[in-house]
């Protein structure tokens, strides 16, 4: 995975609702504020500020700390995609087990789930097919099998659905299910 490094330097902009009293009281975790950077997509940055920055009118930021920089992995990942289109060829006519991740772009839960996914694909690299279908861009295929909330997980075996995991769920369990089928 490659790692990237993103960088924003337009003025920080506090949320209203969370402006610091300017009492000199204030307890640390009081002094904690979160911005929304607009460009960003809804990334929150927590600024904190000392004593010294706090004044009556409120807390200030310095120029020099104005921006703020972030490293996060880029989420590409090698698990192939599967879509109504390739759904026969790839999941029901593969030799095989084979573990289908059906997600969103969109789906909080999916993307905590998307790591523990990808940790099992190259672990069981050789044993398993592991396929993700995006339910945004292929709809068809979810439909059929029942598929009414994501992440949800399941398992084919010779073309046949043998198990079904649905949310965000340990990779404890992920791993149980998938070792049923290994022999």
């Amino acid at each position: 995975m490659a790692a990237f490094t993103c960088s924003s330097r337009p003025p920080v902009s506090l949320r209203p609702e969370m402006r610091l009293s300017s009492s000199p009281r204030a307890s640390l975790s009081a002094r904690r504020l979160f911005s929304v950077l607009p460009e960003s997509g809804g990334l929150r940055t927590r600024l904190l500020f000392s004593p010294a920055s706090l004044t009556l009118k409120g807390p200030r930021v310095s120029r020099q700390r104005r921006g703020v920089v972030c490293e996060a992995q880029d989420t590409a990942t090698d698990i192939p995609i599967v879509t109504d289109s390739t759904w026969e060829s790839l999941v029901l006519k593969a030799d095989g087990p084979v573990l289908v991740d059906f997600w969103a772009p969109w789906c909080g839960p999916c993307k905590m789930i998307d790591p523990i996914v990808n940790q099992l694909a190259q672990q069981y690299t050789g044993k398993f097919k592991f396929y993700k279908l995006n339910t945004d861009d292929s709809p068809s295929t979810p439909s059929q099998y029942g598929v009414r909330s994501i992440p949800t997980i399941m398992i084919f075996v010779n073309g046949e659905k043998k198990d079904t995991i649905i949310g965000a769920v340990p990779i404890q369990t992920l791993t149980a299910s998938i070792d049923k089928f290994l022999q």
